[in-house]
C-alpha cells in the first residue's frame, strides 16, 4: 500500500494477531524497523510508526521502544507480548469432530496486493482489504470468549486458509471438511486468482498443501489457488462447538464478515476436504 500510516496499522494488526489466536491479551510491544531515511524521508517513518502505535493504543498495549536498521527497502513490524490464563490458552490442536470451522475475515488480500502492485486494482476492492487487513483481531478473541472458549483457534495468515486449517486438521487429529462458497473473500479475488494473478507465495501454498487436500471436482483452479492465497493479518479460523455458534455470530455481527465455512470430522483419509 501506498500510504505509510496504513502501512503501519496493518503492520501492527499482523504483529498482534498472534496474542488474540491464543486468547491472550497483549501487553508490551517493540517496533522492529529497517528504513533508510536519505532514500524515503524521516517524515515516510514518522508515519509508519504513528499508525502502528494507534494500533497498539487500540489493542490496550504499550510501546516499550524498539531497534533500526538501516536498509533500502522499509520493513516494519513489531515484537509484542501478551498475558493469558494458564486455562484459558487457545491451541491449534484442539478441534473435534462435530464442531463448526468459522473464519472472522475475507480471503484474498495477497492477489488483490498483487493487482495494487501491478496498478490495477480494482479501487474499492482495494480499500475493502486494506481495511480488513488494519482491523485488529480483538473483537474476534472478545466473541470466543464470551461464548466459553473454542475447542482450537489460529489465525489465517502467509500460509493461506489451506495451510492453517491443514496445521489445525493434523494437530488435532481430525479431518476439516470446508465448503469453498461459503468461504468469504474479497471483492474481484477469486476473478484475480481465475485469471492466474496469483502471487509467488501463493503459488507455492497451493503446491505444498494440496497433495494433502481432498478437492471436489466442482472446486476449479481459481479457487484452489484463492483458498492457498497467502494473507497478510487475516481473520481467526476457529472451530467451535456447534451449540456455541449462534451465539458467537451475534457477539461477532460488527466484524468484517464471520462466516461458517465447514465442519469438523472424524479423521478419514486426507487432513483437509473442500467441497
Amino acid at each position: 500500500m501506498d500510504d505509510p500510516y496504513t502501512f503501519g496499522q496493518v503492520a501492527a494488526a499482523n504483529a498482534l494477531s498472534d496474542i488474540y489466536a491464543m486468547g491472550g491479551v497483549p501487553r508490551t510491544a517493540l517496533n522492529l524497523v529497517a528504513f533508510d531515511p536519505e532514500l524515503h524521508g524521516e517524515d515516510t517513518l514518522e508515519a509508519i510508526l504513528a499508525g502502528g502505535l494507534s494500533k497498539l493504543r487500540e489493542a490496550g498495549a504499550v510501546l516499550l521502544g524498539g531497534h533500526t536498521v538501516k536498509d533500502q527497502e522499509p520493513k516494519y513490524g513489531l515484537a509484542v507480548t501478551g498475558t493469558a490464563r494458564p486455562g484459558d490458552i487457545w491451541r491449534k490442536d484442539g478441534a473435534q469432530p462435530g464442531d463448526v470451522v468459522l473464519l472472522t475475515k475475507p480471503i484474498g488480500t495477497g492477489v488483490i496486493a498483487k493487482a495494487i502492485k501491478d496498478g490495477d486494482a480494482d479501487p474499492d476492492a482495494a480499500q475493502a482489504a486494506i481495511a480488513a487487513m488494519a482491523e485488529l483481531n480483538r473483537a474476534a478473541a472478545d466473541a470466543v470468549r464470551a461464548v466459553g472458549g473454542a475447542h482450537a483457534v489460529t489465525d489465517v495468515t502467509g500460509f493461506g486458509l489451506l495451510g492453517h486449517a491443514m496445521e489445525m486438521a493434523r494437530q488435532s487429529s481430525v479431518t476439516l471438511e470446508i465448503d469453498a462458497a461459503a468461504v468469504p473473500r474479497h471483492p474481484t479475488a477469486l476473478e484475480l486468482a481465475s485469471s492466474g494473478r496469483v502471487p509467488s507465495g501463493s503459488r507455492d501454498n497451493l503446491a505444498f498443501v494440496g497433495p494433502h487436500v481432498d478437492f471436489a471436482a466442482g472446486v476449479d483452479q481459481g479457487m484452489r489457488s484463492l483458498l492457498a492465497d497467502a494473507v497478510t493479518s487475516g481473520g481467526l479460523l476457529i472451530a467451535l462447538p456447534e451449540d456455541r455458534v449462534e451465539r458467537f455470530l451475534a457477539d461477532a455481527a460488527t466484524l468484517s464478515r464471520p462466516k461458517v465455512i465447514g465442519r469438523v470430522l472424524r479423521q478419514a483419509g486426507p487432513s483437509l476436504t473442500v467441497r
